[in-house]
This record gives C-alpha cells, sequence and structure tokens, in this order.
C-alpha cells in the first residue's frame, strides 16, 4: 500500500504544472473526444512508467547493496530539487493531429516522458519499492488524476475565478515530498 500511494502522491504532484499537463490541456483543446485523449495517455503512460518501474527496479538488483540506497536517496534529492524548475510548453507538431486524439495523444505523451520527471520519478519509485505493480499503479492514476482536469475543464479552469491555483506552491509542495523520500533512504540503513 505505501508504494501505490507514495507513487501515486509524488506523481501526482510533479505532474502538475509539466509539461505532459500543459500537453493534456492542448490536445483537449484540439479534439472533441475527450475519451481518446484519456485513452491515450492511459496507454501511454503505462507502457512508460512500467518500463520505467522495472528498469529501477532492475539496477538494484545489479548495483552493490551498500550503493542501492545512495544512490536512489541522492536520485530523490536530485528529482527534488529539478521538480523547483517550472516546465514550458515547447510546442507541438500539428501535422500530429490528423491522426486523431487517440494516436496523436498516444505518440505526443509517449515521446513526452521520455526524460521527464514523473519517468524520472517512476524509476526511482521502482528502485524504492518491491511492490514494482504498486508503483505502476500508482504513478499510472497519478498521471490520470493531474491531467484529467486539464482535459475536461481546462478551458474552465484558465478562464475562471478558480484560475488562482499556484504551480509554485505545488512545486514545493512535491519538492519536500522527494526531499524526505530522499533523506529517509539515506538515512534508513542507520536505523
Amino acid at each position: 500500500m505505501d508504494a501505490l500511494l507514495t507513487s501515486l502522491t509524488s506523481v501526482t504532484l510533479a505532474e502538475i504544472g509539466d509539461k505532459t499537463q500543459l500537453l493534456a490541456l492542448f490536445l483537449a483543446t484540439r479534439f472533441t473526444s475527450k475519451t481518446s485523449i484519456i485513452f491515450g495517455i492511459l496507454v501511454a503512460t503505462v507502457v512508460n512508467h512500467a518500463a520505467s518501474a522495472w528498469f529501477g527496479s532492475w539496477v538494484t538488483t545489479q548495483l552493490p547493496e551498500s550503493w542501492t540506497h545512495w544512490l536512489i536517496g541522492i536520485s530523490f534529492i536530485a528529482v527534488a530539487c529539478w521538480l523547483l524548475i517550472p516546465d514550458k510548453d515547447e510546442g507541438n507538431d500539428s501535422a500530429l493531429l490528423k491522426m486523431g486524439a487517440f494516436w496523436a495523444t498516444l505518440l505526443l505523451f509517449s515521446l513526452a516522458e521520455i526524460g521527464d520527471k514523473t519517468q524520472v520519478a517512476t524509476i526511482l519509485l521502482g528502485a524504492n519499492f518491491t511492490n514494482t505493480i504498486a508503483v505502476i499503479i500508482g504513478s499510472t492514476l497519478g498521471m490520470l488524476l493531474a491531467n484529467l482536469p486539464m482535459i475536461y475543464a481546462g478551458h474552465i479552469l484558465l478562464n475562471s475565478r478558480f484560475n488562482k491555483f499556484n504551480s509554485n506552491q505545488t512545486r514545493r509542495l512535491a519538492f519536500a515530498i522527494f526531499l524526505t523520500l530522499g533523506i529517509i533512504t539515506l538515512l534508513t540503513p542507520f536505523f
């Protein structure tokens, strides 16, 4: 349960203000089929985060056990610092939009997630927890939880009084969670 909840919380917070969340908003303004966008995000996330979590789990079996907690702890702290840097919309290829909502979303999300904060976070979570399936489920649900509001209500949120959401505070909260995970991981062998 810890792996699921930690993955869900960490990825949800890391995703807020991320380029893939901006991508979800962009796609929602371009396509009418919200269901196709959601399934595109779901498939892209499951594939990406499954590979990431399994990779993180595999890496821990390849390193000397004495190194593992140091590498994971320092990596959590590095991701915490990375989370303080806001993402910017890097633009999108309009030719991909001709593919349809599902395929455009699947392709764009798959590409956007490569090397993204949430992918790195999923690798670290997979390395930190033995229940890789729970990490995959939690991180996938976290992505959906952060992106569903952008898909269904993005235009409303952007043009309403609800647009008081502070992404800086969210990044700081995600920073605190990842920093805490890093410190706990570093200190665990001493207790």
